[in-house]
């Protein structure tokens, strides 16, 4: 079906050229919002109604004549009917519809797939600082960045994967001091613990292991304790190790994976910062006042010059920002995302200024931005608002073991990253129709088993004759296969995995009514055959789909 849709395509595209010259870019199909409409839709008609100074309607009974004469349409299309003000409704011919069977069984786990282009993109995600284990707001992120990772290399991309952390200022120096008065026999609670200090239990096991002169190693480095209550500097680098072993174990079990881990304390010891502070300087683009250097953010759209040197002498947060950006294109990426938390929202004017202002050739607009909401944790009818290992938050690992990596990635993909999300426990372990993984994941599982009840060589179903799928669930089915490779396209362009959620949804349901429609191992051979092949191709959908995602797709439930 993709190959008789890129004909009519062509075939629509020649035809509004001949009504309106120029007018060839305006072709494009819809899927009609009521399937009894027919299988695509097209608007061009009204959309050239004015500039050609005629009647919608007069518009679409030209261009559906001329399509009809054309050899695409004659080949695909049994009907074409206008309605409304100049909507053409395209009814498709079975074999159409049948042909994307095929199409999905000879290219598997490449269909919806683009070809490579060669263009990098950087997708930054996570970046949490080592002060603590990953929270169920880091865990939304990873979903989306591996997620939109996934999205972007079916579109043809070379996928950098990035994770950036702040492994020091002044809250690694608060976890330093809150693990040193541990060591110290301290604890939460006590007349001299801080305020600002860390509470979680996960402080007290840091302490332990840096008496007992233990060795940690994470993805990017390695430390060996001195046990010594009194080596600040010592606490400081062992808990940071620490803590980045305990985000690796987080990450390992929720399958996120990074190509690089980008250090902040890196953008210091190279002067980066100092450097890109310099050629701010340099171009005018700062000044001095009450004893802070500012940078002239409101020339490049910010609402107000924003601090980078305060009077103390330390930069605030977003100048290292800046010049972790600049490494960014000048590593090559001049496509970059960057997946963060709403609170983050603020930072984007000035960083965005700061890369304009430092004139090294950087776009406006660079790099994107995608922002998401926190998420609330329901279990048993109650919001769950700490963990006694954290102690303040829900960790991503306590998600994970209350349900199951799958259900805790397909649930945080479900809504768009700027909607608010809240997590039901219960309902991700539930075994019903209720719950959208469960409910996809069933979808496959249900295949298989047919698939394994037949016992038959399933290469053999990209020959099978097709012909004899003409139920209209059966079609309904082969037209949402048809709409996988758009759907992830679509998805890709507008940073939504949650599309991709939805359109498993739909495809899992659209099985679920065909399979109660039609028996899939009759006696017949060819019928059987012909169906057998349709749900091979549904079940490879169905796995492609959950591959971006990150989620499994078992053969048994």
């Amino acid at each position: 079906m993709l190959q008789a849709k890129q004909e009519l395509l062509a075939a629509l595209a020649a035809g509004l050229e001949q009504l309106s010259p120029g007018a060839a870019d305006k072709a494009a199909f819809e899927s009609p919002k009521v399937a009894a409409h027919g299988d695509l839709a097209c608007t061009a008609a009204m959309q050239l109604a004015k500039p050609l100074k005629k009647n919608p309607r007069q518009v679409a009974e030209g261009l559906r004549e001329a399509l009809l004469a054309s050899p695409a349409f004659q080949k695909w299309v049994d009907a074409i009917e206008i309605a409304g003000p100049g909507f053409l409704n395209i009814r498709l011919k079975p074999a159409a519809k049948q042909e994307v069977v095929r199409e999905v069984l000879a290219t598997g786990a490449g269909f919806g797939q683009q070809a490579l282009h060669g263009r990098r993109v950087l997708v930054e995600y996570v970046s949490a600082n080592p002060t603590g284990p990953l929270h169920v707001g880091h865990g939304r992120q990873g979903a989306l960045g591996d997620a939109i990772c996934n999205l972007y290399a079916t579109q043809g991309w070379n996928v950098h994967r990035e994770f950036y952390y702040n492994d020091a200022g002044v809250q690694i120096q608060t976890l330093a001091t809150s693990v040193q008065l541990r060591a110290k026999g301290l604890k939460p609670g006590d007349a001299q613990w801080p305020e600002a200090a860390y509470n979680g239990d996960y402080i007290q096991d840091i302490a332990n292991d840096f008496l007992a002169k233990k060795t940690v190693k994470s993805d990017d480095r390695e430390f060996t304790a001195s046990g010594d209550a009194d080596d600040l500097d010592g606490i400081r680098l062992f808990a940071v190790a620490y803590l980045r072993h305990e985000q690796d174990l987080d990450l390992q079990a929720f399958a996120v994976r990074f190509d690089q881990y980008y250090l902040e304390s890196s953008l210091y010891t190279s002067g980066k910062v100092d450097g890109v502070v310099q050629r701010l300087r340099d171009a005018g683009k700062t000044y001095e006042h009450e004893g802070a250097l500012w940078l002239k953010s409101t020339d490049y759209g910010d609402d107000k010059d924003r601090v980078m040197r305060k009077g103390d002498g330390s930069y605030t947060y977003f100048v290292p920002d800046v010049a972790y950006h600049i490494t960014k294109w000048e590593r090559g990426f001049t496509k970059v995302v960057n997946i963060q938390g709403t609170d983050h929202h603020g930072t984007i004017a000035r960083v965005r200024a700061g890369l304009q202002a430092a004139g090294v050739g950087i776009p406006e607009g660079y790099p994107d931005y995608v922002l998401h909401t926190m998420v609330r944790v329901m279990r048993g009818g109650q919001e769950v608002k700490i963990s006694k290992r954290a102690g303040s938050y829900v960790t991503l690992r306590d998600l994970v073991e209350w349900t199951s990596k799958d259900a805790v990635r397909f649930f945080l993909l479900s809504r768009k990253p700027d909607t608010e999300y809240v997590f039901d426990v219960d309902l991700a372990l539930a075994q019903n129709n209720d719950n959208p993984v469960y409910y996809v994941q069933y979808a496959h599982a249900r295949i298989c088993s047919v698939l394994a009840a037949w016992g038959g060589d399933a290469g053999t179903l990209a020959g099978a004759d097709l012909s004899s799928l003409e139920h209209p669930a059966a079609a309904n089915l082969m037209l949402q296969l048809a709409r996988y490779p758009e759907v992830l396209t679509a998805a890709a362009a507008d940073f939504a995995p949650h599309d991709v959620t939805f359109y498993l949804r739909e495809l899992a349901a659209a099985y679920h009514s065909y399979y109660d429609s039609e028996r899939i191992l009759v006696d017949d051979e060819k019928l059987r055959a012909a169906r057998l092949a349709l749900v091979a191709a549904v079940a490879q959908v169905l796995h492609n789909g959950l591959a971006v995602l990150g989620v499994s797709a078992p053969q048994k439930m």
